[in-house]
């Protein structure tokens, strides 16, 4: 009996000893599969938070985008505005200017005027344009070759100019507006007024465009140099005669507006921004609340 009993233990102990055996055996098998199990579940998480942050990226992105379109499109719909405004009241000045007509005597005085001042205005160019090579070669030795590039286009320009010039001998001051056209508006430079009518105006305010256009050209060359910001060295700046015909305006005023828009031209070439002006359909030109800040036109109507 006690026999039995002893081989009826043995056989307990035995049984419940492999039973342990299996379920550590279980448990060591299932182990690896709970590790890939983990493993690919935080790889999923992972993958699903990165798509998230993209996702996020993106719309900001995107935002962004729209925000900036719409400022845009408010800033081209300022411009219109201000444009077709400004055309109204061209339009309204020329029509009232073709009622006035200066005197026979005040017209002969404004054309001998104009012919001393354009031969004077004349040989000032070609002096610029003698010079203009001695100054570009400086840039070539300080190793400036945007800045030379831009200046030595500046020059082609001037050329250009002096040559319409050379050919503008005859002038047909009898059939042109401007001579016969009352001042129908004036303006403040320095501490003093000066009167014009449209076609001065317009000039003045192209002196500003032309300006700007040549100062961003400038300030985008030093900044491509990596040379210190220094618009007063431009021969362009200094020169400021680019757009000017000799008539209309006076040269020491279509010079100072010329300065006026390079300087805040130059800034945002330098800069690489646009806060004084805009570029459009291939054209860079000042925008109309920056010029209308420069040139203030009070009229005489």
């Amino acid at each position: 009996m006690l026999a039995v009993v002893i081989v009826t233990v043995s056989l307990v102990g035995i049984s419940v000893f492999t039973n342990a055996q299996e379920q550590r055996q279980q448990n060591q098998n299932r182990q690896p599969f709970v590790r890939d199990t983990v493993s690919t579940d935080t790889k999923v998480q992972q993958r699903q938070q990165g798509q998230n942050r993209q996702q996020q990226n993106q719309q900001q992105l995107q935002d962004q985008k729209n925000k900036q379109a719409q400022q845009q499109q408010l800033q081209n719909q300022q411009q219109q505005r201000a444009q077709d405004q400004r055309a109204q009241q061209q339009q309204q000045s020329q029509n009232n200017q073709q009622s006035k007509r200066l005197s026979q005597q005040r017209q002969q005085q404004l054309i001998k005027q104009n012919q001393q001042s354009i031969t004077q205005y004349r040989q000032h160019v070609d002096q610029q344009v003698n010079l203009a090579p001695q100054r570009i070669a400086q840039l070539q030795q300080q190793k400036r070759m945007s800045q030379y590039r831009s200046q030595q286009q500046y020059v082609d320009r001037l050329r250009q100019q002096q040559l319409a010039l050379q050919n503008d001998r005859n002038h047909d001051y009898s059939n042109d507006p401007y001579f016969y056209t009352a001042p129908s508006y004036r303006y403040k430079r320095g501490n003093k007024y000066y009167e014009t009518n449209q076609y001065g105006v317009d000039l003045l305010r192209q002196a500003v465009n032309y300006g700007y256009a040549e100062g961003f050209h400038a300030g985008q060359a030093d900044r491509q140099d990596r040379w210190r910001s220094s618009y007063q060295d431009s021969f362009a700046y200094q020169d400021a005669n680019y757009g000017y015909n000799g008539y209309y305006v006076d040269q020491d005023a279509y010079n100072y507006y010329f300065r006026e828009g390079f300087r805040r031209g130059y800034q945002d070439g330098y800069s690489n921004r646009y806060r004084y002006g805009r570029y459009n359909n291939g054209t860079y030109s000042i925008l109309d609340t920056i010029l209308g800040g420069i040139l203030i036109f009070q009229s005489l109507q």
